[in-house]
């Protein structure tokens, strides 16, 4: 194998670990998937991975047919190859995604887990507040929630793209796209209460508009929150093999089973390309929040227990 492409199957590897949540036994079997595809380039092609055609891969499909493989094993190796490049897409190897109009046999798709609303409330419930860190977990779990964040855009979070009285975040999405995402009062409650600590902390040069400092000064990386997440959830009783993106599809689902518009919620997923100056001309910013208001479980449980203390 190459040298670039090591690096970028090296890299690829750590996506598929960090950025998607699997297990390494699961992200060893994407990677033998494409070693198959690599395998078949070797042999009977002469491109290469970053440069695969839709026309190239025809041939690689048709032998996975041919060999007898079964219907479920040819849609696992279709749908690894079309994780990769997905990946190559997202870190800018590519601009254009090859196996975009790949079909695979028609066997049904598993959704990936999701936390229940009461796992949710015990994995936050759960983090002592006595600790340093614990209302900065706190208040990082709750924006990863109740906003469907990828990990990367929590990590990348700006203080200065919150906005407090608006109650809105600007997120800095794939492709550095922004879009302008509903943020809920009780999210906005955590936040301002772990700003409290945060002005005790000596922030490092370059980091002072960094949201979510570690005890250090400076940002936290992927491997920090995914590693924060799967201790919280030990702690909770949580047997579930989660990651920061089980959250991102729990907001997801969570929303949809309370009725949101579908369209508003793979805006606030970030689905579409979005970029600052569209966010004001095409979306409805108040129709985003009522969506999100009304029908986010943290928001409709927030509202009842200011009803129950009587705070405003």
């Amino acid at each position: 194998m190459a040298q670039k492409e090591k690096n970028i199957n090296d890299k690829y590897m750590s996506w598929l670990r960090l950025e998607k949540g699997l297990s390494d036994n699961t992200a060893e079997a994407y990677l033998d998937d494409l070693n198959k595809l690599l395998g078949f380039i070797g042999k009977e092609s002469g491109a290469d991975l970053l440069s695969m055609t839709y026309q190239d891969l025809q041939p690689f499909i048709a032998q996975l047919k041919d060999a007898g493989i079964s219907a479920r094993s040819q849609a696992r190796i279709i749908s690894g190859i079309k994780s990769f490049y997905r990946f190559l897409l997202v870190e800018d190897y590519l601009e254009n995604d090859p196996t975009e109009l790949l079909e695979s046999p028609k066997i049904g798709m598993k959704l990936p887990d999701v936390l229940t609303e009461n796992e949710i409330n015990n994995l936050i419930n759960s983090i002592d507040l006595s600790k340093p860190e614990g209302q900065r977990n706190r208040a990082m779990l709750e924006t990863l929630y109740s906003c469907g964040l990828r990990v990367s855009e929590l990590i990348g979070l700006r203080y200065s793209n919150v906005y407090f009285d608006e109650q809105f975040i600007v997120v800095n999405g794939k492709g550095n796209k922004q879009r302008l995402v509903p943020i809920s009062p009780k999210a906005i409650t955590e936040i301002r209460n772990y700003l409290i600590d945060r002005s005790h902390i000596e922030v490092k040069k370059g980091s002072e508009d960094t949201l979510f400092l570690n005890r250090r000064g400076a940002g936290l990386t992927r491997v920090m929150i995914f590693h924060i997440l799967k201790e919280q959830a030990a702690i909770a009783g949580i047997r579930k093999n989660i990651s920061p993106h089980t959250l991102r599809h729990s907001f997801a689902t969570h929303l949809l089973e309370g009725g949101a518009n579908l369209r508003a919620i793979q805006m606030m997923l970030g689905h579409e390309s979005i970029t600052t100056t569209e966010i004001y001309t095409h979306i409805d910013r108040e129709f985003l929040r009522r969506e999100i208001i009304e029908h986010h479980p943290r928001n409709r449980n927030f509202g009842k227990e200011n009803r129950y203390t009587g705070n405003g």
